[in-house]
């Protein structure tokens, strides 16, 4: 069972334009030419400077107890375990001549 809320994290709008533009230029179909919908994961795992790693990659499949948040036209899934540690956590994407992606700013990391 998949849950939706709308509490925790926030993607801002240029977060959700990036993230519609790559799911519409990778266009994904299932075998037999159906259209998949692929959405947002983010995973959180120990490690990394700030004691937390974050994956972020698509997925068009349904775990047990995913959080699914809506954001316009685009869905971001949490696994449960990840969640508690995305609480208060915003995701940008940034396109400046420094550095271009994704980043988080996460008050509850260390």
């Amino acid at each position: 069972m998949t849950n939706t809320i709308d509490a925790g994290i926030k993607l801002t709008e240029q977060a959700q334009s990036k993230v519609k533009a790559l799911i519409s230029a990778e266009n994904p179909v299932d075998e037999n030419g159906n259209p998949v919908e692929l959405r947002l994961r983010i995973a959180v795992e120990p490690g990394g400077c700030s004691g937390l790693r974050y994956q972020l990659y698509f997925d068009d499949r349904n775990q047990e107890g995913d959080i699914t948040r809506e954001f316009g036209a685009v869905k971001v899934v949490v696994d449960k375990m990840s969640d508690p540690y995305l609480m208060g956590a915003s995701i940008d994407f940034v396109d400046t001549i420094e550095k271009q992606g994704f980043t988080i700013d996460n008050p509850s990391a260390q």
